[in-house]
């Protein structure tokens, strides 16, 4: 007797996506499933890029539907789709961006751009397209970290600027505009107009994901960015070391106060490990980030190690996870963006393109 569409949904139901902990049907990731004389066909379309999770999720998917009696053969196609998420309310979406991941710390130090770098790249990885808007005016690193230190954007209409292109990152970063010895002595209006001109009048192309790396503390600049960057959710890094969680807890409650999702933590320089001998210590304390998440209810999204590979790769323009991809560090950093992916899928959708415009004419 061949399987019914009842039967195979039956099945699919008691599969558990590994990346999400839900089951295939209620996730509704199962698309175009049909029956015919023996033959399965279906598509699974997950919420987040998983690029190295396909063949993972179609063995898991066969194995359940061949086992099924009267099923002799299953046609089987795994894919993502990124769609673009709800921001904080009275901001619009960016043209041509999906969705914005703002990366921030309460101090500077703690190894925020190198995270911000890593996980853009590992979304790279994993089949999503993604950009990076180095937001850090007073300190802009994206183009050593990326390589593309002597780089310049260019205009085709004058007004507008095509961002440049590293590792299979769109970049924009304001090192590309000026001298990278010359200090950046603005003040607060100055710094949120010149973020306002990366943001607006660069032609970010069909973005599923725009990382932000924003400047250091949670003064009134960092909190004019938070309100005027349509951020779908951010991430705070962190050390260990109580000093550097006293600013991370109030970076977090920064983007509260705006109405910005917390994705979770990171935690960066959470054990030191020896390039001689391998030797792993924590140097800077230990649980501290775990226990910040735990007092604000978010999650911790990963810890890095504080590692002399990191800093080389990164000073080389090769950050780690294209400069080292089988490293233990490089496969963190892909957990965490699948992490922050797979949670940004799980938020409300956005809706604002649906609204009609309502005009009012006197008649």
């Amino acid at each position: 007797m061949a399987a019914s569409i009842e039967d195979i949904q039956a099945a699919l139901k008691t599969l558990i996506d590994p990346n999400t902990q839900k089951d295939y049907v209620t996730s509704r990731s199962v698309k175009n499933l049909r029956v015919e004389e023996g033959k399965v066909s279906c598509e699974v379309e997950l919420g987040y890029p998983a690029k190295s999770q396909f063949d993972i999720v179609r063995q898991q998917v066969e194995t359940a539907l061949r086992a099924l009696p009267g099923v002799d053969a299953v046609d089987l196609k795994v894919s993502s789709k990124v769609i673009a998420h709800a921001v904080q309310r009275g901001v619009k979406l960016l043209p041509g961006v999906k969705n914005i991941i703002a990366v921030a710390s309460g101090k500077g130090g703690v190894g925020k751009s190198t995270t911000a770098v890593n996980l853009a790249l590992a979304l790279a990885q994993e089949g999503a397209s993604v950009g990076i808007l180095d937001a850090d005016i007073y300190g802009p690193s994206q183009p050593q970290l990326l390589g593309i230190a002597d780089g310049h954007p260019e205009s085709e209409d004058g007004k507008t600027m095509i961002p440049l292109q590293a590792h299979g990152l769109q970049v924009m970063s304001l090192g590309f505009l000026v001298d990278v010895e010359q200090p950046m002595i603005w003040r607060g209006p100055m710094v949120v107009q010149a973020l306002d001109q990366m943001l607006n009048q660069t032609r970010w192309q069909n973005l599923d994901y725009l990382v932000v790396d924003l400047p250091p503390g949670t003064g009134d600049v960092q909190l004019s960015l938070a309100q005027k960057v349509p951020v779908t959710g951010a991430i705070i890094v962190t050390t260990p070391q109580d000093i550097a969680l006293i600013d991370a807890r109030k970076g977090l409650k920064m983007f509260e106060k705006v109405d910005i999702p917390i994705l979770g933590i990171v935690e960066n320089m959470s054990t030191h490990i020896c390039a001689n001998c391998g030797h792993e210590e924590h140097i800077f304390g230990s649980g501290g980030a775990e226990k910040m998440c735990r007092d604000y209810n978010t999650e911790l999204l990963g810890a890095l190690p504080l590692e002399l590979s990191i800093r080389e790769l990164a000073d080389s323009g090769k950050p780690t996870v294209v400069g080292a991809p089988q490293s233990r560090s490089a496969e963190t950093y892909r957990a965490i963006a699948r992490r922050v992916a797979v949670k940004i899928a799980e938020k409300a959708k956005d809706m604002t393109s649906r609204f009609p415009n309502i005009v009012v004419e006197n008649t």
